[in-house]
């Protein structure tokens, strides 16, 4: 099924998945539409392309240190730190107006586009995912992109392996390591088959020698030998033969890895390792791509009813993850029958602008609905969700968002238009949280599947219920889960133990007698955080709640900066 010829005008940035709300709706298939194409920066557009005298560069590097904003040095700082090339960098602080900022950071993405004959760009979607994750999973004290194993995981993506030594202990090294056994400290390899630029079956070791979680990358394979410095502990077998001298090892060269029968080679080894190290702290290869312009069409108004839900979720300082939900009853839907299979055709479109009418973001897709004939009337009494996560700035946006019944003979449409505030939640705005999400949904997902697909947050797949327009809490049934997800944000750290320390409150309220139906309180330290945040996953059976109205508070207190944070506004829901 291909978009109505009007809609195939309407520009797409971001692909989106299509799946039912509960589970007896019937599987959404989606069709592709990709003539749209992108416009390749002109010279004058793209700073890298354009001359620039001596003098004039002189003058915009001092502007550029007096005059730009937060924005855009969180920008160069925080999004782009480990992908940014110096050609680039240097071009970008040449910049002496913000409007020129913008067109830079646009060709920024471009250039990195992969599929430039499409309107995606899976790069930009990939790398805010790959920080997203680097965060959960690799925060030590300081946020999971700024370390070591998050810069790698931004830039060359998930190892194919990983060897790790979560608690260091014994170890028995390789030959070409010497031999013999030591004590490690917490430790992990990994390896990638193929890196393009770099080479074949790349292993970078990572080493936490402080025992607090911040694994640090090593070319010195002695570094994680916590018996180093050890005299007479931890020897090679050469060692314990009388063959070689520990004292050896302190002999000059970059690795301190004592003599052994497969190692004669270490010195041109050492040199091997020196080329892989610059090449990996390397940005990555940029490819200029030419692209063709995105065009956009006006957004017009009719009358399919449809429910919207916009989320938001930090990734970096100056970037949040904006889940937006699109929720649509399968009544509302034209399905015609064919061969015994009924089947139904949505096209949606949105569009995210500034307040100065600059198109942020925008996405579009066609998704297509079968369910068996048979049981076309069960279908039509249930609802499917539409899912996209849009990474954004903290500001002020509009979002503009039309539905189309392909099946309608008329093209029915259903619009829907708000004004969102994109919050800031770095860290010079203390104890933040992110929003508050009620789920029917929410499971833990494949580890090839983490930080990506529909619904995914880190490692959840997190399936809102909507709130109908009219303002109505969402329902719940007593047979079912009620399930709840959030993330706290710039927690204090302990400076000597690197961990944060929180409590975290949970109450569900009847909000007809005002008393509490659930109390319990949990600490950071029991939910796996090791870092400036912690995501809060909970799920509460229904079975024994009495039907009725009810209230979701969730209040953080932070034992180390003494900060407290309720996250406003607290989730309704009700319980049939």
């Amino acid at each position: 099924m291909r978009f109505h010829p009007r809609l195939r005008l309407f520009a797409i940035v971001l692909s989106l998945s299509f799946i039912p709300a509960f589970a007896q709706t019937p599987d959404v298939q989606k069709t592709d539409d990709k003539d749209t194409k992108k416009a390749a920066p002109s010279k004058e557009s793209d700073p890298l392309k354009r001359e620039i005298t001596p003098e004039q560069q002189r003058k915009n590097a001092k502007a550029f240190k007096k005059e730009v904003g937060e924005s855009y040095k969180k920008w160069l700082e925080n999004d782009v730190k480990w992908i940014i090339s110096g050609e680039e960098l240097a071009a970008f602080k040449q910049l002496s107006n913000d409007e020129e900022r913008d067109q830079f950071i646009e060709a920024f993405w471009q250039r990195r586009d992969p599929t430039p004959d499409t309107v995606e760009n899976e790069y930009k979607e990939e790398h805010y995912r790959r920080i997203a994750y680097a965060n959960e999973h690799f925060a030590a004290g300081i946020q999971g992109w700024r370390t070591d194993r998050g810069r790698i995981y931004i830039v060359f993506g998930p190892p194919d392996s990983i060897d790790s030594h979560a608690s260091g202990g014994t170890y028995f090294r390789p030959q070409e390591e010497g031999g013999g056994s030591t004590s490690t400290f917490p430790f992990e390899t990994w390896r990638y088959r193929y890196i393009e630029g770099i080479g074949n079956e790349v292993e970078l070791e990572f080493v936490d020698d402080c025992m607090c979680g911040k694994y640090e990358m090593t070319m010195d394979r002695s570094k994680k030998d916590a018996l180093l410095n050890v005299p007479g502990a931890g020897l090679t077998q050469y060692e314990e033969m009388g063959l070689a001298s520990k004292t050896d090892r302190f002999n000059g060269g970059n690795e301190r890895l004592g003599r052994g029968a497969f190692n004669s080679d270490l010195t041109s080894k050492e040199f091997d390792r020196l080329e892989l190290f610059a090449k990996v702290n390397r940005p990555p290869a940029v490819k200029f791509k030419d692209l063709e312009e995105v065009v956009s069409t006006k957004i017009r108004y009719n009358l399919m009813p449809f429910d919207v839900r916009v989320d938001f979720v930090k990734v970096t300082e100056d970037t949040i993850l904006v889940p937006v939900t699109i929720q649509i009853k399968n009544k509302d839907i034209t399905f015609i029958e064919k061969e015994g299979v009924s089947h139904g055709v949505v096209n949606i479109f949105g569009r995210v602008t500034t307040m100065t009418g600059r198109i942020a973001q925008t996405f579009e897709d066609t998704v297509s609905i079968d369910a068996p004939a048979s049981l076309i009337a069960d279908t039509a009494q249930k609802s499917s969700v539409y899912w996209k996560a849009l990474p954004l700035k903290s500001g002020r946006y509009r979002v503009d968002i039309v539905v189309k019944d392909v099946g309608n003979g008329e093209g029915r449409l259903g619009t829907y238009r708000t004004g969102i505030l994109v919050p800031n939640m770095g860290e010079e705005r203390g104890l933040v949280a992110s929003t508050l999400i009620l789920a029917d949904k929410m499971e833990k997902v494949p580890t090839k599947d983490i930080g990506s697909g529909s619904f995914v947050l880190g490692t959840t797949k997190v399936r809102p219920r909507v709130t109908p327009a009219n303002g109505t809490p969402t329902s719940f049934k007593r047979s079912e889960k009620v399930n709840f997800w959030m993330q706290v944000y710039n927690l204090g750290v302990d400076q000597k133990t690197q961990k944060s320390s929180a409590t975290i409150q949970y109450e569900i309220v009847n909000t007809a007698t005002n008393k509490a139906v659930v109390q319990t309180t949990e600490n950071s330290s029991d939910m796996g955080n090791n870092g400036d945040q912690v995501t809060v996953e909970k799920s509460l059976s229904l079975a024994s709640v009495p039907p009725g109205v009810y209230q979701l508070n969730i209040k953080v207190n932070d034992n180390i900066s003494k900060q407290t944070i309720t996250p406003i506004p607290s989730a309704k829901f009700i319980v049939e």
